[in-house]
Formats: structure tokens, sequence, C-alpha cells
């Protein structure tokens, strides 16, 4: 009887990332989340790693292309997987009225601006004036 208390099975380190929006129907920015899958094994040519969220199913990517480019497209899944965890990209805050007011007096045609600067900057202004 062998009292070898070894765990034979491999240390998970490694990580593929990939940048999963939850509210993928909610137009092109959603809420993001980033969603790790553990590396099982690496060769010369591939890497394989296992979906942390579709089941568990064993995958590979091509070694070469995404060590050089970082990222790359799997065409199974029909996801980007990134070596390190991408930025999870953010909403632009919406301008102030204050603000949209100093831009339609910055795009007037008796500061320097345009006639269509300036009617464009208005037609924010009067938007955003309404919806406030």
């Amino acid at each position: 009887m062998s009292t070898d208390t070894t765990n034979s099975e491999p240390v998970i380190c490694e990580f593929l990332y990939e940048l999963w929006d939850a509210n993928w129907d909610d137009g092109p920015l959603g809420n993001y989340q980033i969603i790790a899958h553990p590396i099982t094994k690496k060769t010369a040519r591939r890497i394989y790693f296992t979906y942390s969220h579709a089941g568990h199913k064993p995958g590979f990517v091509d070694r070469q292309r995404i060590e050089a480019d970082g990222e790359i497209y799997h065409g199974y899944t029909r996801r980007r997987l990134h070596l390190t965890p991408p930025e999870i990209p953010h909403r632009p805050a919406k301008p102030s009225l204050p603000e949209l007011r100093k831009a339609m007096a910055d795009a007037h045609p008796d500061r320097g601006g345009t006639d269509e600067a300036f009617i464009a900057a208005r037609a924010r202004y009067e938007r955003a004036r309404r919806s406030a």
C-alpha cells in the first residue's frame, strides 16, 4: 500500500482570457466580464485549454499566432481569446448641459466656428435639454 499523497493532476496556473458581454444584445457596449479559460497543456504548435463556461469542453489555439499577436479569433466558438486579461470598455460619459452650451458657443460663427458646426452643436444641446 502506497502512502504517496502527491496529486497526479496538472496544476493549472495559466489562462486564456475572453471578454464576454453578458448583455450581448444590449448594443455595442454592455455588461462585460472577463472569463478565464484554464490552459491544460502547451506544445510547440498548440495551446490546449478548457472552456470555463461552456460545459468545460476542451479546445486549442495556434500557439505561434496567439503569442505573436497577444490574441486570436477562435473560429469554433466564434470568440476572441487573449493571453492577458483585456481591458473592459466603458461607455463614455454623457456631456452635461453646461458642457454642451459651451461647445455650442465655441462653434458659433462669430467665434470662428462654421454654420454647420454651430447647427450641429445646437441640435445636441437642444436634444440633451429636452431629455433632461
